[in-house]
């Protein structure tokens, strides 16, 4: 058994860490994907979706179906098949739930949206094997230069 590596979340994180994790996922579940053409998650569903990441948004509303042509998932667990990263557009509480269905359905990274981060939810997954960011947007990190050849 590896020692769990803890990162300090507060500190910028390397951009080969942040471009390895956005390089190496293909399936995101989007844990608070709104319906809401005015929402950010919204915007960065969009976004990560037409750059080809394959999108599954997960809400538990029982009204919201799909998103942009894409089925919704109630929770994490209802999906069904392998989930690279969870991106979580949720209250900071509700961190340390989302990282244990995270574990419990074998993601690979659990991804804080801006506003997002929790300790012991990041130290949870860390401590599951899982790579953890915190307070960050893909969609923003997805263009910044170091993607640029």
């Amino acid at each position: 058994m590896t020692q769990a590596t803890h990162m300090d979340h507060d500190q910028p994180y390397a951009d080969d860490y942040l471009q390895g994790i956005l390089k190496s996922v293909k399936t995101i579940a989007m844990v608070g994907a709104s319906p809401d053409k005015t929402k950010f998650s919204y915007g960065v569903l969009r976004v990560l979706h037409e750059t080809g990441y394959d999108m599954i948004p997960v809400n538990p509303r029982p009204d919201v179906t799909e998103i942009r042509g894409i089925k919704v998932y109630p929770t994490l667990a209802s999906i069904g098949r392998p989930i690279d990263m969870v991106q979580v557009f949720r209250r900071a509480e509700d961190l340390p739930g989302v990282a244990k269905e995270a574990i419990d359905v074998g993601a690979k990274v659990l991804w804080g949206q801006i506003g997002v981060t929790h300790k012991d939810a990041a130290r949870m997954a860390e401590d599951a094997g899982l790579k953890v960011v915190m307070n960050r947007c893909p969609k923003i990190e997805l263009f910044r230069p170091f993607w640029k050849p």
